[in-house]
């Protein structure tokens, strides 16, 4: 059974909804909402939903091992228990107020990878132009110890993936590409980088996930208004159509992994736009006709 109509499954209203995780242990759905700053937990079926204020900008968000998530702040990466306190292992780059995190996922190694980018946040929560590429690509292991992945510099850092066979998959928003990796886990070192996939003409890549023949689904977000399905090979496969205009995260979730969930934005829209188009910031869903794989946890 599939249903490429995506429908609104949850107003959210955020205004940057990000990082979207499915926990198979909860059967829960949980995201992030950047400059809302608040974490979501949503039952899918009955809609029963659980939010929690973080005390600064919440970027992205992970599963522990242990059941707990682990979460990227401002500058910190901090373990949470839902509802509990946040307690920091990790701080990157310290002595850069002018970045912050932005996309942060689990690899399949346990360990939290996360990138940086320039802030793009003033105080009053108005967009600031972005005017160097100051993204970064670190690597927090569950021991805290942070090591820096690769010297490529990025304008924002989204999309972390990693391929079947070894590979990793990762996206510069402002130069519209998805690049491939090798991972040397030895080193600590991305290699051997390639250019995956560019020059769409649909929005810009924001974050990504995995079905389980290896394609990835890709949100294309500042009014792309859908999700590009990626071949392995750097192939368009297809072209899904969303409600919204800003779509930023996705994730395969349900019981059987067949529902593909999106989160979106409605960051730097105005009070005219709002009114024309009123579910910007929701939780989405369709069922594509894949499924998806499972989540890493961290530790």
């Amino acid at each position: 059974m599939h249903d490429m109509n995506a429908g609104l499954l949850f107003d959210a209203r955020d205004v940057v909804g990000e990082s979207l995780v499915w926990d198979d242990r909860r059967n829960r759905l949980v995201w992030i909402d950047i400059i809302g700053r608040r974490i979501h937990r949503l039952d899918p079926l009955t809609l029963a939903h659980e939010s929690w204020e973080t005390h600064d900008l919440v970027t992205s968000i992970g599963l522990r091992a242990d059941g707990g998530a682990i979460v990227g702040l401002r500058n910190e990466i901090a373990l949470w228990d839902f509802g509990g306190t946040f307690r920091t292992i990790a701080t990157i780059e310290p002595n850069r107020p002018d970045i912050r995190l932005n996309e942060g996922v689990v690899a399949p190694d346990g360990s939290f990878w996360i990138g940086t980018m320039a802030n793009n946040i003033g105080p009053d929560d108005a967009p600031v132009a972005i005017t160097q590429e100051a993204g970064q690509l670190f690597r927090v292991a569950p021991d805290g110890v942070v090591t820096r992945l690769s010297d490529d510099r990025f304008g924002i850092t989204n999309t972390m993936a990693w391929t079947p066979d070894g590979r990793f998959i990762t996206a510069d928003t402002m130069k519209n590409e998805l690049y491939s990796y090798a991972w040397d886990s030895g080193s600590s070192r991305l290699t051997n980088r390639r250019l995956l996939f560019g020059d769409f003409q649909r929005g810009l890549p924001d974050g990504s996930c995995m079905d389980a023949e290896g394609h990835i689904w890709n949100c294309r977000v500042a009014g792309g208004s859908c999700i590009a399905r990626i071949a392995p090979d750097g192939r368009l496969d297809r072209i899904v159509e969303l409600p919204c205009s800003w779509p930023t995260s996705c994730a395969f979730g349900g019981a059987d992994l067949d529902i593909l969930f999106i989160t979106s934005a409605r960051f730097t829209m105005t009070a005219e736009d709002l009114e024309s188009r009123r579910h910007e910031g929701g939780l989405f869903a369709l069922r594509p006709g894949e499924r998806g794989q499972s989540i890493n946890r961290f530790g």
